[in-house]
């Protein structure tokens, strides 16, 4: 804890600067609070006017106005509390408005002998409100009206406020004013923190050498501590931030300067001003040296301390982190100590990320759109976090374990008298029968005693696909049956329950093989002896795996994406007891399957449907890590996104009609560690299709700061900065894990991290469709073909790349309108790449996919056959970059 405070006060502590003592000139003064603002018709009441003149009488006794009509408390209670006022008088295109101001800011003339100025108007030349005569105009009539009214001794001088080249493109201006009051802001010029200073005096110097006959007031000079860069109006390389460092650089050089102390001031402002944002910009609303809510963002002398409120969130921070991190210290006593720290280390910068985000509303001014763009980026760090923290737990648990609590291996046989009779069931539809005869040849080499082989083809209409297989089941014996049911429902589960139903009366224990691999003789007699260990042993799986994917890049990547899963993932959730089951080289007790009832045929991925739900009545699944047979990887790019959007809308149905036991609302056995993995387990793919909607949302934001940039604010810095950090951690997990556990090239590595993040637009149409679609239509996944055609290779990635294109040309528009010297505008354009990466990504894959060498053999050959049905796990964590 003690660490945590010190790295808050180490981002907290800014340059040491040379402070200054003494009374300050005067202050710019509005009197508009967080909530306020002229436009809305909120004003400050006379309390908060009192209050804001004893904060800064401890620094001056002099304030400078803008109007008199919207809260003319000011000019009594500064009467009261000793302050001496220069009076602005608000005139604009506004006819009636500027004649009230006038009107009534004459009469508070009479009434108050703190007025030591008037002001008519404020930079309204600047805005092109009016023109020189318009104001010459109201400048003669106030002075006209003062001169009757007050003897020559009494009369307050009169000026209006302009910038320093207004008064010298307009010197016939200064004919109608007792004195010059000038605006210096370097800031707005461009003009860099360390050379404003010196900038502000030459303009000052040539005013005063240009009207050397008129007194001069400074009636603005300050620096904004937070806005946009400004580059330089001469066209120079400078350009001036907005952040605090140089605000205080700027002020505390100002107030320090020997020359100074014989110039009339008011500093540009006492209070931060949030309604300013609609007609000046974002750097409008931080020109005070105390906050919207009267809080000093920076002294005058000692350290500059970048966030005044680090204390109260680093207190913060520490206790959303306390409880997990002690759970952790003591939870997990199988993990060693560094394992233990870093993930307490991961919880406590989530929970600063989260404080920093919860506080960004102190921190800045939002405006409404600001706010929805600050919930859908909070939104984005809280399952970023979640993620985050899901695959760092798993991260850890496969690098700092001491060991496996439940790590099951192949058994030795047994002898054939005690061999239970096992019935391996095989379902295929619209398969190359060749490959399905190999499949069927590997079983019939199986070195076990007791098993059959039951060949379901369901809803094949093309004979010459399906009679092929018959003809050679016929061949092997009574063991092997095979079934065509030409027309028949609930796609895969269908055909498995139809097979369950001719099931041999003595089995005992049910295989499930997909029409693709080829198994292992020893398959049944290395695992089958694990269900005698205990009658709540419901499932034994093994991994699913590859065959002749060596020649071909893009097949290496569909291979070792596949492998993250169970050389990681599955480790980790058969820990607890919380296996995915997936749909081949799976074994399952056969009084157990029925006792659920079956496949459940409304469900596209009914073999994790039924894990789920074995283990929901309390039963037992192992996964033994040890390859017993292998399949063909898909075909192409096309094929794999077919397969993934398969596992997603899957995926989502199981969660819908599960989420009442995961989350305790309905009996069930389920404990406290299968619930988080059952839940977690789909973060990384909500986390796709969260992707999907900042993605699209990004693009609209961008849309709005090209077009309406004071509405569409850019985010800041304190929140896109954690989230950009967060993304490339969670990103470089994946790669460290697969070095760690699987021995296997760097290439591959990268290959398999571009497929992971190329699926993730596939990936987040299957989790919306799975969420909003009650009916899924299982889809098979091609492994030996390829669309062809002139414009086939676009066809599987034409959103992709439109969203890319999208995504690149509002980058580009974005800096040709901004620049990228703002470091809002770079974190913005940052956020934007990331959000393209997994678009380009997909095209990348596309591409690979297409080289010469990446053609299945078939293909290679010209001899095109039909596509595959492949099973494999929905839930995955552990996998790349999910």
């Amino acid at each position: 804890m003690f660490g945590t405070f010190k790295l808050w006060e180490w981002q907290a502590r800014g340059d040491a600067m040379p402070g200054v003592s003494g009374e300050i000139g005067g202050f710019a003064y509005t009197p508009f609070r967080r909530d306020q603002s002229p436009f809305e018709k909120k004003y400050p009441t006379p309390e908060q006017v009192a209050e804001d003149l004893d904060i800064l009488s401890k620094y001056t006794r002099r304030i400078r106005t803008y109007g008199v009509t919207d809260v003319p408390s000011i000019y009594p209670l500064a009467e009261e509390k000793g302050f001496t006022v220069t009076m602005g008088l608000w005139v604009s295109a506004d006819k009636e408005l500027s004649e009230r101001e006038i009107s009534e800011g004459l009469a508070l003339l009479k009434r108050h002998k703190n007025i030591e100025r008037i002001v008519v108007g404020n930079e309204a030349l600047l805005r092109k409100e009016m023109t020189v005569a318009e104001m010459a105009s109201y400048l003669d009539r106030v002075r006209a009206d003062i001169r009757r009214q007050f003897r020559k001794g009494q009369r307050p001088p009169v000026s209006t406020a302009e910038p320093w080249h207004v008064w010298l493109a307009n010197p016939e201006l200064v004919d109608h004013v007792d004195y010059l009051m000038v605006h210096l802001l370097p800031y707005h010029e461009g003009i860099s923190s360390a050379r404003a200073l010196e900038y502000a005096f030459s303009r000052y110097e040539e005013l005063r050498q240009r009207f050397p006959k008129k007194p001069i007031v400074i009636g603005e000079i300050g620096w904004p501590t937070k806005g946009e860069v400004m580059p330089n109006l001469m066209g120079g390389d400078e350009y001036a931030r907005a952040t605090l460092e140089d605000a205080v650089r700027f002020v505390r050089g100002f107030l320090a300067d020997p020359r100074s102390a014989f110039l009339d001031y008011f500093i540009m402002e006492a209070f931060d001003q949030p309604w300013k944002v609609a007609v000046e910009g974002w750097a409008g609303s931080y020109w005070g040296m105390f906050d919207a809510d009267r809080q000093l963002k920076y002294s005058l002398d000692g350290l500059i301390v970048s966030d005044v409120r680090w204390q109260e969130k680093a207190r913060l921070a520490v206790a959303v982190a306390a409880v997990p991190m002690f759970l952790i210290a003591f939870a997990l006593g199988s993990w060693n100590v560094l394992g233990r720290l870093w993930l307490m280390g991961l919880v406590q910068l989530s929970a600063a990320v989260l404080v920093v985000g919860v506080y960004l509303p102190k921190d800045y001014y939002l405006s409404r759109g600001d706010l929805v763009g600050l919930v859908f980026l909070i939104f984005a760090t809280l399952m970023t976090i979640a993620v985050l923290l899901s695959h760092g737990f798993e991260f850890g648990e496969v690098l700092f374990k001491r060991q496996w609590r439940r790590r099951f291996t192949p058994r030795e046989p047994l002898p054939p008298e005690q061999q239970p009779f096992v019935s391996i069931h095989l379902a295929c539809y619209n398969e190359p029968p060749e490959m399905v005869i190999a499949t069927i040849d590997s079983l019939a080499r199986l070195d076990y005693a007791n098993f059959e082989v039951i060949v379901v083809d369901n809803n094949t209409t093309d004979e010459a696909l399906w009679k092929p297989v018959e003809a050679h089941c016929a061949t092997l014996g009574p063991r092997f049956r095979f079934f065509h049911l030409p027309k028949w429902p609930g796609f895969k589960a269908g055909a498995l329950n139809f097979a369950l139903k001719q099931t041999d009366p003595r089995a005992e224990i049910i295989g499930v093989v997909d029409a693709d691999y080829v198994v292992e003789p020893d398959w049944l007699a290395r695992l089958v002896p694990h269900f005698l260990d205990s009658p709540q042993v419901a499932v034994v799986q093994a991994p699913q795996a590859h065959r002749d994917f060596e020649h071909s890049f893009f097949q290496r990547m569909c291979n070792w994406e596949f492998e993250g899963f169970f050389r990681i993932g599955m480790h980790h959730r058969n820990e607890r007891n919380a296996l995915i089951q997936h749909g081949t080289m799976t074994l399952i007790r056969r009084r157990a399957l029925e006792e659920v009832g079956g496949w459940s045929e409304w469900c596209i991925c009914e073999d994790t449907e039924l894990g789920l739900r074995l283990i929901e009545l309390g039963y037992e699944t192992r996964y033994v890590d040890h390859i017993f047979g292998r399949g063909l990887t898909p075909s192409d790019f096309a094929a794999i996104k077919s397969q993934r959007f398969r596992w997603a809308f899957g995926a989502m149905q199981i969660l819908k009609a599960h989420l009442p036991k995961l989350l305790g609302l309905r009996p069930s056995k389920l404990n406290f560690a299968q619930r988080y993995h059952f839940l977690t387990g789909w973060f990384a793919w909500f986390g796709d299709a969260l992707h999907l909607v900042f993605a699209l949302a990004s693009i609209y934001w961008t849309l709005g700061m090209i077009h309406f940039p004071k509405t569409f604010a850019l985010p800041v810095a304190s929140l896109a900065m954690p989230v950009l950090g967060f993304m490339a951690f969670k990103t470089a997990l994946g790669p460290v894990l697969y070095r760690r556990t699987m021995h296997t090239r760097w290439s591959d590595i990268l290959g398999a991290s571009i497929l992971s993040v190329g699926l993730a637009h596939t990936i987040a149409r299957g989790v919306f469709a799975g969420l909003f679609q009650k009916k899924g239509t299982f889809v098979r996944t091609p492994k030996g073909w390829r669309a062809k055609g002139t414009f086939a290779f676009f066809g599987p990635i034409r959103e992709e790349l439109g969203l890319l294109a999208t995504i690149l040309l509002g980058a580009g528009v974005l800096i040709a309108k901004r620049g990228l010297l703002d470091l809002e505008v770079k974190l913005w354009v940052s956020i934007l790449m990331l959000q393209a990466i997994p678009y380009l990504a997909a095209v990348l894959c596309q591409i690979i996919a297409y080289l010469p060498d990446n053609a299945p053999p078939e293909e290679q050959a010209e001899k095109p056959s039909a596509p595959s049905t492949g099973e494999t796990p929905v839930g995955i964590s552990g996998t790349m970059a999910h």
